[in-house]
């Protein structure tokens, strides 16, 4: 009979989903190697876990994929707790990480540590969990460019993140966008329409900036790069349309 996975184990397990792109999710890649063995599992059966925890996101299997239907019960509980608190899950999954992981840079302060430096330390974790989420959904890809440069690359809020506090840290309300498309996409001259498609500010029409034009305009109507996982929620796409596109 095979053991039970504890709560630590998953834990690492759905981090390393949140990070790891779906087709890197075997037992072969050294990250799985590594992690599997900080948590007592063969690679393969860390990999299998991945795998069955991709079976639970419908952006996976909406794509037809077969042979993910091995989820457990644990499993489904954990998914249903990410979507509930992603800021939450994000501080517990990094807890679990550090707790196996040896040579942890900057471990998070104990909870009663308190004041500022603490607040500081959870907002930045909350951040990288969903830039990586976004960097690994969106296969460390801009979706309106296709640019791949992580070092020109924003993970980039639909909903802003001063107007929704309980979904900062949920990449559903995340694109993967260039630098340029980020401010733009945050300036309200481009939206994403429902059919998945840029459309720009027709202000932007009369503009004779070359540069403009072949950065921005050029991408209207271009279907953006689907989400390999959590793809964007259209109440969030919709918000955006309405409260922050100027078309």
């Amino acid at each position: 009979m095979a053991t039970p996975w504890t709560r630590q184990q998953l834990l690492v397990a759905f981090s390393l989903y949140c990070r790891i792109p779906f087709g890197r999710l075997h037992r072969r890649n050294p990250e799985i190697v590594a992690f599997a063995e900080f948590i007592g599992r063969t690679p393969s059966a860390l990999a299998m876990k991945l795998v069955n925890i991709a079976s639970l996101d419908p952006a996976i299997t909406g794509t037809g994929r077969r042979g993910l239907s091995s989820a457990s019960v644990a499993d489904r509980e954990m998914w249903a707790e990410m979507q509930e608190d992603w800021e939450a899950f994000a501080i517990e999954t990094r807890r679990a990480v550090e707790a196996v992981q040896p040579n942890q840079p900057e471990p998070i302060p104990p909870a009663h540590f308190g004041g500022e430096r603490l607040a500081t330390v959870r907002e930045r974790i909350g951040q990288h969990f969903f830039r990586d989420a976004l960097l690994s959904a969106y296969r460390g890809r801009c979706c309106i460019t296709g640019l791949a440069t992580p070092e020109l690359l924003n993970a980039s809020h639909i909903v802003p993140w001063s107007k929704d506090q309980a979904n900062r840290v949920n990449p559903r309300n995340g694109l993967l966008l260039s630098a340029l498309h980020d401010r733009a996409f945050d300036s309200g001259l481009i939206t994403i329409a429902e059919d998945m498609r840029v459309r720009v500010w027709s202000g932007l029409a009369g503009e004779t900036d070359h540069f403009l034009a072949e950065t921005i305009g050029r991408f209207e109507g271009r279907r953006i790069e689907p989400a390999e996982k959590f793809q964007p929620e259209r109440k969030f796409l919709e918000y955006h349309r309405q409260r922050v596109f100027r078309g």
